[in-house]
């Protein structure tokens, strides 16, 4: 008899550390600094991370902002994440770790590697080679597993009500990719705001603070085709997800008005108004691309 309830509690610790996952968890916190960068979101690494933790369904904040009552309650209602260096002499290697509140890996993704040799484009073209492992795991949030992470006390609030009850406070996270103009915190956004109008309702029924909050969520979201520029020692190189560095930009004594080229066109990329364009010949003929760009 005690060999099988030995054997029970063995399965059950073994399935309840299965059913850790990501699915688990709707907040991600990501830290302002990593450990082997010697300055605060130091080549826009952190920013990063971030944005592509929204891209894939998170709500990602950094740590030294205001976070929402579900998290700032209860920090097992979120993973946090942290990025891991391996150093090289002829690459860069980065590995992204998501944990748990108990620092216990629940993701960890490949090794991406990067042999460029500006640091700031290596660092990000690394980065964004070790997320492609994370963005092959399918992820859904699962609100009911979410509520088996809060502590107990956050329950007593809600004993007259269904315990699924304690999950409908939960603000739903918006997975549509938002256009947005450029915000203080430097995270990912284009040069138009189109957020759903399901969303602005949702905002403008919440209090002032809130509705902030909620306006700050939006504008992080990417609008497909966007573009991230990366400081080079003469302007920026701008690169999509792939990643792929699609076209160059060199700076000029003009502010917003760069030099710009791809290897198949050359012409200048300027702002006009609260969009950025591409402008050069094709044959003859005055061509005008407008590009979401994220500095």
């Amino acid at each position: 008899m005690k060999k099988y309830t030995l054997l029970f509690l063995v399965l059950l610790s073994i399935s309840g550390y299965a059913q850790n996952t990501i699915n688990n968890y709707k907040y991600v916190i990501v830290p302002e600094k990593y450990s082997f960068l010697k300055q605060t979101d130091q080549y826009k690494l952190n920013t990063l991370t971030k944005a592509l933790l929204q891209d894939k369904g998170f709500t990602a904040y950094f740590d030294n902002s205001d976070l929402p009552n579900e998290i700032a309650n209860n920090k097992c209602g979120a993973l946090t994440v942290d990025v891991l260096e391996k150093n090289s002499m002829f690459s860069t290697n980065l590995t992204i770790v998501l944990k748990d509140c108990y620092g216990k890996t629940v993701l960890e993704s490949k090794q991406g590697k990067s042999r460029e040799k500006e640091f700031a484009v290596s660092y990000n073209l690394a980065l964004r080679d070790a997320f492609t492992s994370i963005s092959d795991t399918p992820y859904s949030y699962q609100a009911a597993a979410d509520a088996q992470n809060k502590p107990a006390v956050a329950t007593t609030t809600t004993a007259s009500a269904p315990a699924s009850a304690t999950t409908t406070s939960v603000p739903v996270s918006a997975n549509v990719p938002v256009q947005s103009a450029p915000v203080s915190s430097g995270l990912p956004a284009t040069a138009s705001a189109a957020v759903p109008a399901g969303t602005v309702a949702a905002a403008n029924a919440q209090p002032a603070a809130n509705a902030t909050k909620s306006a700050v969520a939006a504008e992080s979201k990417l609008a497909p085709g966007t573009l991230y520029a990366q400081p080079t020692s003469t302007g920026y190189q701008l690169i999509d997800t792939a990643p792929k560095i699609i076209l160059s930009l060199y700076k000029t004594s003009v502010e917003n008005y760069f030099i710009a080229g791809n290897g198949t066109a050359n012409g200048i990329v300027f702002k006009k108004g609260d969009n950025w364009v591409f402008e050069y010949y094709n044959n003859g003929q005055l061509e005008s691309q407008k590009l979401l760009i994220k500095f």
